[in-house]
């Protein structure tokens, strides 16, 4: 009886202390930092999720890129081993750059969870579906790791993962070497900089399995079909892709 009044003393201090706490300092979106609304429980504000600019339709089947034509060009970004690749929203318009940013260099890692809800909701062809094993991140550099605190794309990946039902193998692949920052290389300087810098540790669970590659944000798909490249070098059969954010190719509208 005395632990359970200590309990009840506790709880109610501690929601007396998370009051005041959101009185003085109220919750604040922490991409627009608008306070947030009452009754908003996530990190992101309702205006910032609706003002996500999400990839428009059509689109093509094999890549998910936006696609008036027949022909897809951002298909020729892909090797023939990547069978699907889905993104949700634009990284040039809207919050999706803001909430980006705050994911992955503003530290607040839990945002995961609320764009993981928003990937869970891609839609795939059949065979994606039936056929997918399990779910790898994109290996950060230990160095950028230490600096960041966490690998946003294994945040991702995790929480994605419990939406799905899939395992999340964080431990067959790695970096091989360390690589400099993606964003401001040509597509040809993104190429040379990434090939060669990932290889499997792990095989045995590799082998003939469709996976999953996951990460925030794809621009030319170096990063992640170097990737591809040695989960198949390792066993793998087939790859697919998904991010969050994607930036717009040369040519769209």
């Amino acid at each position: 009886m005395e632990r359970n009044r200590r309990q009840a003393l506790t709880n109610a201090l501690g929601r007396a202390a998370r009051g005041a706490l959101d009185l003085f300092l109220p919750p604040a979106c922490a991409a627009c930092e608008r306070p947030l609304d009452e009754g908003e429980l996530g990190l992101i504000c309702g205006r910032c999720w609706a003002r996500l600019e999400c990839l428009p339709f059509p689109q093509c089947a094999r890549c998910g890129h936006p696609c008036l034509k027949p022909a897809c060009g951002w298909c020729e970004l892909l090797p023939p081993h990547v069978r699907a690749v889905r993104s949700v929203c634009w990284m040039h318009a809207g919050s999706g750059p803001a909430i980006v940013h705050a994911f992955k260099y503003g530290g607040w890692h839990a945002i995961a969870a609320e764009m993981a809800q928003r990937m869970a909701r891609l839609a795939w062809p059949e065979d994606v579906l039936d056929e997918r094993a399990a779910l790898i991140p994109v290996p950060l550099a230990a160095s950028r790791e230490r600096e960041r605190g966490y690998n946003q794309s294994e945040r991702l990946a995790t929480a994605l993962a419990e939406r799905w039902r899939l395992p999340a193998w964080r431990d067959v692949l790695e970096r091989a070497r360390a690589t400099n920052t993606q964003t401001r290389l040509t597509p040809e300087e993104r190429l040379a900089n990434v090939s060669g810098a990932f290889r499997v540790r792990i095989s045995e669970r590799l082998r003939s399995a469709h996976l999953v590659l996951v990460d925030d944000v794809v621009t030319t798909a170096a990063t992640l079909n170097a990737c591809a490249t040695a989960l198949i070098a390792g066993g793998a059969r087939i790859v697919s892709y998904v991010t969050f954010g994607r930036a717009p190719a040369v040519g769209d509208r």
